[in-house]
């Protein structure tokens, strides 16, 4: 799937445009991690360390039932 979006004047480079859009997919839960790695352009390892870097979890506990979690710990 290809989308083209049309922006006013911006000072920012389309790798960088593309990297801040995976990781906001990634934090709202839209895309999992490879998904979101491969949408900014890099390895999931790479997307990782560059995760980590700028201080945002690679790590998603949605629907987590932590009462659960515990007594079948």
């Amino acid at each position: 799937m290809s989308i083209s979006v049309t922006l006013p004047e911006i000072n920012i480079p389309e790798g960088e445009l593309k990297l801040m859009l995976s990781i906001k997919l990634l934090e709202e839960g839209l895309v999992s991690l490879g998904k979101a790695a491969e949408i900014a352009g890099y390895s999931e390892k790479a997307y990782v360390e560059i995760l980590l870097h700028r201080g945002v979890s690679p790590i998603r506990y949605q629907n987590l039932n932590l009462e659960k979690e515990f007594n079948n710990a």
